[in-house]
């Protein structure tokens, strides 16, 4: 930077100030800025958990513990403990429930993959397809019979079930073949969709209509061939929205009661019929719709898109997942150093097993003595397209199965995706396209509010390829972004009362190399600093095991989520900018430990909204203020702090941290180049000054006392 530059962006002093009359919250620093972790490479848990691992991670200062469930994404049952029983025991096939009888450790443990299962697509590795349109007519997709009036209490009309035919391009439709398996919907509906969004990805977008002749109210099962309209309607999606059931017993017989509720489907055609002759514009294939991770791109060529409101969670033995997927064994997690002692956040299986299997699992931690902070109910269950009252209903129910084994559960979720506004849902019979209200009204309207201790959502709130204005624009707008979601979960009418948990996190779900770069540094501390001054009152850093870079296809770029550049050997070759950012937050921003420290609101002189300067503001429990800064200029700008109404400023000794471009750099070419420099945090003390200097692109603390207000 040339001297002149310097001198004027020095020129103009930013104002800090701290409102020490309105404190926001108050925090605990080892309970609220957490650590995670999640399935892991096949054979690498012993590694990844080593001593030498778990001392690195231990020292970015992170706390308490969030358990990530991979199963969820990939329409998976847990077994969370490997020892338990299926209900067809003789045939090991059926429902799974794990024992809660503790035994030998569990280290690892596995995902099994649910045969009747109804999506082309997942969240996970997409491995799967739909049994409906797979050409194989031994398989179909069944519905969940916990949906169903056996369990929920209400009419099967109450829970809709549905399967969604989605095209890639408009399709004239105006007739539709459906083979039933058992039991088959009585009563269904089948409709086409108008919109100007997805079908599925944007469901407040559109609207759908029943073809002229698609009400059937006499289901008789077997292999069905409608013509629905007397012209072809164009469209993107066709869906048979079931709401009564045949009961009729599936392939595995009349012994279980969960085999004859809900309904099944072998296959479904649609297309035009002209001259009495069928034409079917679905393609059929044993393969998912898109090969690769969750941002794929369908391929119309292998298995048209179909879609499912709930899943089955029946499976056998030999549904086990042995690929490169291992979820690590609730033992190792709970006994090891990275929980730091403290309770941790556990998950249960919910939308692909069953209650009993998840008042087991918090009978097993209980009987072990595992301290329990919140279990979460699920996992990203808006990513399985799930409607809220669908969600609403199983949440109760295994609600009423853990609240049996232990009232004192805290127990929330959805877990929402790493999501930038109000979840979306196809509109209800009063015009409501907001998910979570509906969620919250379900609970309300069946008495069981009281059942959600805390609301959890995950934050990965950019798309973009590490480069070009967009990615400073998406830094300016991070706090911005922090408040609107947060405003947005209360104006959905989530109770004050009731805690707000990010419970999941990085910069992107693509998995940029933010946490690698000096950008991502700046991110994390707007993240942390932004979701504490708006209420939030635990945020988690994802992830915690030091896993190698891999390169992104969608950026060509190398990067991970965790804070560290990690070879595909597994050997960390050095940490990462987020690694230093999470050091500075954690062990000087905080005083590490557990004692309380307050939090208050901050403005500045640049006001609110895409400001190049923020700031956040803790009051230590060693009675000192501490002042985060985040200057995401190209350019260095002096600032000036004051605290409270009359205007106090720091006085004697004051510690200075700072972390920016002088201490800190990366190519971004994979673990073979080191960060270039790569000399930490620069913490010095010097005596209380005027104003402070926050270098361009950095972060830097002002930390002690103030003068008596």
């Amino acid at each position: 930077m040339s001297a002149l530059l310097l001198a004027f962006a020095l020129s103009a002093p930013i104002a800090i100030h701290v409102d020490t009359a309105h404190r926001v919250q108050t925090i605990r620093p080892i309970r609220t800025f957490g650590a995670s972790v999640d399935s892991d490479p096949k054979g690498r848990i012993g590694l990844l958990y080593s001593p030498s691992r778990t001392k690195l991670m231990l020292s970015t200062g992170l706390g308490t513990l969030t358990y990530r469930l991979y199963t969820e994404l990939s329409i998976q049952d847990w077994h969370w403990n490997p020892r338990g029983r299926f209900s067809d025991a003789a045939r090991r096939e059926g429902y799974w429930t794990s024992d809660p009888t503790p035994g030998e450790a569990i280290s690892n443990s596995f995902g099994y993959r649910l045969p009747h299962r109804g999506d082309s697509r997942d969240q996970g590795d997409d491995d799967g397809y739909s049994r409906i349109d797979d050409g194989d007519p031994a398989t179909y997709w069944k519905s969940n019979p916990y949906l169903t009036h056996a369990y929920t209490g209400e009419p099967d009309s109450a829970n809709p079930q549905w399967v969604v035919v989605q095209f890639l391009r408009p399709q004239p439709i105006d007739a539709i073949r459906i083979a039933w398996s058992n039991p088959y919907a009585t009563r269904y509906d089948v409709q086409y969709w108008t919109g100007s969004g997805d079908v599925i990805v944007e469901p407040q977008t559109g609207t759908w209509h029943e073809f002229p002749r698609g009400a059937v109210r006499a289901g008789r099962g077997g292999t069905q061939t409608l013509r629905l309209a007397g012209a072809p309607v164009t469209t993107t999606g066709v869906r048979i929205f079931m709401s009564a059931s045949s009961n009729t017993c599936d392939s595995h017989g009349a012994s279980d009661p969960r085999n004859c509720a809900g309904y099944a489907v072998e296959d479904i055609g649609a297309g035009t019929m002209q001259s009495g002759r069928f034409s079917d514009a679905v393609v059929r294939s044993k393969h998912g719709s898109c090969a690769g991770a969750v941002l794929c791109k369908p391929d119309p060529q292998r298995q048209t898109l179909m879609w499912t409101s709930s899943d089955d969670p029946w499976h056998s033995r030999s549904d086990i997942v042995t690929g490169d997927q291992d979820q690590t064994g609730l033992d190792l997690i709970a006994r090891h150093p990275l929980t730091r002692g403290l309770p941790t956040i556990y998950p249960v299986p919910l939308f692909y097993s069953t209650p009993q299997n998840a008042a087991n699992e918090v009978r097993y931690l209980e009987r072990r003595g595992y301290p329990i902070a919140y279990i979460e109910m699920g996992e990203e269950v808006d990513g399985q397209y799930a409607l809220p009252e669908d969600y609403g209903a199983l949440y109760i129910q295994f609600a009423k199965a853990i609240h049996a084994v232990d009232p004192r559960i805290k127990l929330g979720g959805p877990v929402f995706e790493g999501v930038s506004k109000d979840v979306p849902a196809w509109p209800d019979a009063a015009g409501d396209t907001s998910w979570l209200h509906r969620f919250l009204q379900y609970l309300r309207r069946h008495g069981h509010l009281g059942d959600l201790a805390f609301m959890s959502w995950e934050h990965y709130p950019y798309h973009n390829c590490d480069s070009g204005p967009q990615l400073q624009a998406d830094l300016l707008d991070e706090p911005s972004f922090v408040r609107r979601i947060v405003d947005q979960w209360r104006a959905d009418g989530l109770p004050a009362s009731v805690p707000l948990l990010e419970t999941e996190n990085n910069f992107s779900p693509d998995g940029t190399s933010a946490p690698q770069r000096l950008y991502g540094a700046l991110w994390v501390a707007d993240f942390m600093g932004a979701s504490l001054a708006s209420g939030v009152s635990y945020m988690t850093y994802y992830q915690s095991e030091p896993e190698p870079l891999s390169l992104k296809r969608q950026c060509n770029s190398w990067g991970a989520y965790n804070p560290y550049l990690v070879d595909d050997a597994f050997t960390v070759r050095a940490k990462g900018a987020a690694y230093y950012a999470l050091q500075l937050i954690t062990s000087r921003w905080a005083q590490p430990g557990d004692a309380p420290h307050g939090v208050y609101p901050v403005s500045t002189s640049l006001g609110t909204r895409n400001a190049v300067v923020t700031a956040y503001a803790l009051q230590r429990p060693d009675r000192t203020w501490s002042v985060l800064i985040v200057n995401k200029d190209a350019v260095a700008h002096r600032v000036t702090i004051a605290f409270g109404p009359r205007a106090s400023a720091f006085r004697g000794r004051v510690t200075v941290v700072r972390f920016g471009p002088d201490r800190y750099g990366w190519t971004g070419h994979g673990a073979g180049d080191l960060p270039h420099p790569d000399k930490g945090l620069d913490v010095t003390s010097q005596g209380a000054a005027p104003s402070y200097v926050a270098g361009p692109r950095s972060l830097t603390l002002v930390q002690g006392r103030i003068a008596p207000q």
